[in-house]
């Protein structure tokens, strides 16, 4: 079964999830202190990070290492 959003908790108690929205995977924290920046891109090795003050949502590239068990 195909399902447009599904979402998972973080299992390393951040506050957070993991989301797949149509086939896009990433994941969504929110920082309890530190600010990263406002709207900062961060190319990583496996997601692109994009900052918004203290929230920061990673998305998975296209492309690189698989992640496997990620988000469903």
């Amino acid at each position: 079964m195909f399902a447009i959003v599904a979402t998972k908790p973080l299992n390393d108690r951040t506050k957070g999830f993991r989301f797949n929205i149509l086939g896009k995977k990433g994941l969504c924290r929110l920082r309890k202190r530190d600010s990263r920046g406002w709207f900062k891109y961060d190319p990583l090795d496996t997601m692109n990070a994009y900052h918004f003050g203290r929230l920061t949502i990673y998305i998975k590239h296209a492309y690189g290492r698989k992640l496997y068990h990620f988000a469903g």
